[in-house]
């Protein structure tokens, strides 16, 4: 699987994201081709070779004839929609700006059909969204992977006047994300480039294990005191499973009903908790009590934390963020005498590794039939092998 890791050592914007996949080996011209798709003009694309700190890396630029021009989220999405862009694209891109336009109309207490973009409604930003999306996939790349993002520091000026950083919208985009500052007094990650990042990768940690084949750089505007660089590794992942970074959060707990944990579990695996599982304990003064272990995606995290600390008497929950390797699965429908059963299958490459009929699929047919649970399972199985080995 081809993959791609950006490190974000320097902050992130949406022309360095550009700059560097161009510096890695998308084609100028593939690109300007499928952004023709837009129908718009009045923007001209610019790309030099430029040096930060010694390293060679590539800027891109976007020039605009358009002046004071200011977009709603209808404006942008009418772009997208009437456009030739491929479906993915289309509906990535709209992700993204749907994003944006929520953080925005959450900063200044507006409605969300109402908010202007400024900054990120002209056209060089559309470019920038649009443009990484088409990049991303023109390049083959089937995962994307980050590094925790560097924020800067001190004060940026923009339309609303002159604001910390990171500015209010990157800081509300950057939820859920690990970030740092090095100290560097200037803004170093944009509301743009942090929301494709954001929306593109499918965790932030260190570089996946992985085979490179490309490296490109990506130059921001600024000549600051380390290079001023988006760096991105391209290669094939030297792993045949999945990867993905989810949180674990765990408490103990010793003064609760058991039998609310039944009801606990139901509400977070229905708010996006991936798994959750209890641990018998010995607690001091040698009370009984559990580890209760929850497993979430880093965009859930908030919600999740807020269901614990709401329905249990914890008063504090560890958190540590982990990497999950997983074989690929899905989800196939086998048609038996009884009705459609679901079943999961689990791959590594093109090897099947595990096929499971769906318990809850296979439960409910045991009752109205009167069949016993196993025997649906396992004629339910056998019908699956079956089927893969046509």
């Amino acid at each position: 699987m081809k993959i791609a890791y950006f490190d974000c050592f320097s902050g992130v914007s949406g022309d360095m994201i550009l700059g560097a996949l161009i510096d890695a080996g998308l084609k100028l011209y593939e690109l300007e081709e499928e952004l023709k798709k837009l129908k718009i003009n009045g923007y001209k694309i610019y790309i030099k070779e430029t040096k930060r700190k010694g390293i060679k890396g590539t800027k891109f630029n976007v020039g605009i004839n358009e002046k004071g021009v200011e977009r709603n989220l209808e404006d942008i999405l009418k772009i997208v929609d009437e456009s030739d862009l491929d479906n993915d694209v289309k509906i990535m891109s709209e992700k993204i700006f749907k994003e944006l336009a929520l953080v925005e109309s959450r900063i200044h207490r507006e409605d969300i059909r109402n908010m202007h973009f400024h900054e990120v409604g002209g056209l060089d930003s559309i470019i920038d969204v649009i443009g990484s999306i088409i990049g991303i996939k023109k390049l083959g790349i089937e995962s994307v992977y980050s590094s925790p993002i560097n924020v800067g520091g001190g004060f940026v000026k923009c339309m609303h006047g002159i604001l910390p950083v990171p500015a209010p919208a990157t800081a509300e985009l950057l939820k859920n994300i690990p970030v740092y500052s090095n100290g560097t007094k200037t803004e170093t990650a944009t509301p743009t480039g942090v929301a494709i990042i954001k929306n593109l990768s499918k965790g932030f940690g260190d570089i996946p294990s992985m085979k490179i084949e490309k490296i490109g750089y990506g130059a921001g505007d600024k000549d600051l005191e380390i290079p001023n660089l988006l760096r991105v590794f391209i290669g094939v992942s030297n792993e045949e499973y999945e990867i993905d970074n989810p949180i674990l959060l765990e408490t103990n707990i010793d003064n609760m009903n058991m039998e609310f944990f039944d009801y606990i579990s139901e509400v977070l695996l229905e708010k996006g908790a991936l798994d959750f599982y209890i641990t018998p304990i010995y607690m001091k003064k040698n009370r009984p009590g559990v580890i209760m272990s929850v497993l979430t995606k880093e965009e859930n995290l908030e919600e999740v934390l807020s269901i614990i600390f709401k329905e249990t008497t914890t008063l504090g929950v560890r958190i540590q963020r982990l990497q999950r390797r997983k074989v690929s699965r899905e989800i196939m429908q086998i048609k038996s005498k009884y009705g459609n059963v679901r079943v999961k299958i689990g791959r590594i490459g093109d090897e099947i590794k595990n096929i499971a009929p769906e318990y809850e699929d296979c439960k409910r047919i045991a009752r109205k039939k009167g069949i016993p649970l196993k025997f649906i399972y396992d004629e339910i199985k056998e019908l699956a092998i079956k089927k893969l080995r046509k």
